[in-house]
């Protein structure tokens, strides 16, 4: 009798457990390599949940429950994301061209921002994974980051253009833009 209940207390533990386990995520890993990416591409982009298609892109929200941290070190306030590995520049720069982005990312890395100088462009699934289901302070972007970045830059590219893929944190669109067109910047380092 002992072993019969020894078993479906494990049994159990193993059904009530697990779930608990997956339901909170983990670590995930977002690729953190630059890439051209299609419009097709962009729509099947993993950790995503897709409300509306667009020709251009898509409106959506991250399915990642993340874990921040909001830090001050050396001064410079990032947000650590425990549930991603990424360390994010909590408020991000001014409004600029995406060529001009890079040479402010290099600038960071130059000054050593928080005492670090890997800082870059995140990758569209780093900067789409940041987008709430809700709008919190206005944008669909935790509070915990500046809302002054309605729309960022990222690292990737549109295939077969002469422009970058942005997500748009005032309507949860994830979209492609001319490199001539302005938008912010929400630098990114991989922490794990």
């Amino acid at each position: 009798m002992r072993k019969y209940l020894l078993h479906v207390l494990i049994i159990s533990f193993v059904f009530i457990v697990a779930p608990i386990t997956s339901a909170t995520g983990g670590s995930k890993t977002l690729r953190s390599s630059y890439e051209t990416l299609s419009v097709s591409q962009v729509q099947s982009m993993p950790n995503v949940s897709i409300r509306e298609k667009t020709g251009w892109g898509f409106f959506g929200h991250s399915t990642i429950n993340h874990i921040y941290d909001l830090k001050s070190i050396n001064g410079d306030k990032v947000v650590i994301d425990h549930a991603t590995g990424l360390m994010w520049h909590q408020s991000g720069s001014d409004y600029m061209k995406w060529n001009k982005a890079k040479e402010w990312v290099r600038s960071l890395n130059s000054r050593g921002y928080a005492g670090y100088h890997d800082w870059r462009l995140p990758t569209l699934e780093e900067a789409a994974s940041l987008l709430e289901s809700n709008k919190r302070n206005d944008l669909y972007i935790d509070p915990v980051f500046s809302n002054k970045q309605k729309w960022i830059w990222t690292g990737d590219s549109e295939d077969g253009s002469e422009a970058a893929w942005i997500v748009y944190f005032h309507n949860g669109h994830v979209l492609c833009s001319i490199f001539d067109n302005r938008y912010y910047v929400r630098p990114v380092r991989s922490v794990e």
